[in-house]
This record gives C-alpha cells, sequence and structure tokens, in this order.
C-alpha cells in the first residue's frame, strides 16, 4: 500500500482525498464544467471516478490529490495521474472546483504534483489529454512547460495531447 504524501506549496496543500471531500468532487463531477472530461456525471458515475482515483494510489502508487488553501478556506480542487487500463500513457490532470478559478492554483498545483512525479514517484514521463476547447487546462499545461505532441496515441478521440518531461518549465 502506499501511502499518499502531503505536498505543501506556498498557498496549497495536496493530500489524500477523504469521503467527506465526495461532495465537492461530486458537485464538480456533476456539473456543465465537466465537459471536460466527459462529464457531467449522475452521483453513482461520480463516485466511481472517485474511488478510482483513491484507490489508484494502493493498486498503482499514484493517484490524485486533494488540494485546500493552507490559510484554511477549503477545497479547491484535484490534481494527479491516472491510468486506467484504457489509458495508452499515464495521465496528469487538474480540476479546480467553482470559484477558485483565476488564482494561480491550477499551476501551483500541478507543478507541485508534477515536481513530486518526476522525482520521488519515479516516472519519467506524463501526458495530459486535453479537450481543444479547454483553453484555461492549456494555458495550464503550456505554463507547466508542456508541448503538444501530435503523434501520441490518445485515450479520447479529438482530444490534444500534451507532454510533460522532467525538465518542465525550466527547459
Amino acid at each position: 500500500m502506499t501511502a499518499v504524501p502531503v505536498i505543501e506549496t506556498a498557498r496549497l496543500r495536496l493530500r489524500a482525498p477523504t469521503a467527506a471531500d465526495f461532495a465537492a468532487v461530486g458537485a464538480f463531477l456533476a456539473s456543465p464544467r465537466a465537459c471536460f472530461i466527459g462529464g457531467p456525471y449522475d452521483a453513482v458515475q461520480a463516485w466511481r471516478l472517485f474511488a478510482a482515483s483513491v484507490g489508484a494510489w494502493t493498486l498503482q502508487g499514484f493517484g490524485y490529490w486533494a488540494v485546500d488553501e493552507r490559510d484554511g478556506g477549503g477545497l479547491v480542487g484535484a490534481v494527479g495521474l491516472q491510468q486506467p487500463p484504457d489509458f495508452p500513457e499515464i495521465e496528469f490532470g487538474w480540476d479546480l472546483y467553482d470559484g477558485f478559478e483565476g488564482r494561480g492554483y491550477a499551476t501551483e498545483a500541478a507543478t507541485a504534483a508534477r515536481d513530486w512525479a518526476f522525482g520521488p514517484g519515479g516516472l519519467a514521463t506524463l501526458v495530459s489529454y486535453i479537450d481543444p476547447a479547454n483553453a484555461a487546462s492549456i494555458r495550464v499545461a503550456e505554463r507547466l512547460g508542456a508541448r503538444r505532441d501530435p503523434s501520441a496515441p490518445c485515450a479520447f478521440p479529438g482530444d490534444l495531447v500534451y507532454r510533460h518531461s522532467p525538465e518542465g518549465d525550466r527547459a
């Protein structure tokens, strides 16, 4: 069993998800904002996605973190890694919940998660599958130093593949 590492940044804490987080996760997954990740989802589908992301830590040694504001402001989103059987590579993703956009939280959390993945996580490469209409997510990927990889296989037809490297935004 892999313990979920706690990572702290200047403003955020990445931690293991708990059952108490499901209300916020479920609300996000049921909202129109989930359209870029195959949603919106009903409560049963949302629970299964949530449980799979939590269980990935035990099964694969990586998964999603819940992201809190360190000053006690609450749960702002999620960031992490996943590779279900139909994904050709490990995907790196981030979600911000309603009301937390535009503060740089996605980039801050994703930078910390990426650094863990390429450091203690021992990974050599990651990809992000991004809907071409999701301009905000594309901007985060590019801020992280990810580059389009048009030759990479994609889990979702029509999505763009952004490849992350250990050099990231330092490249």
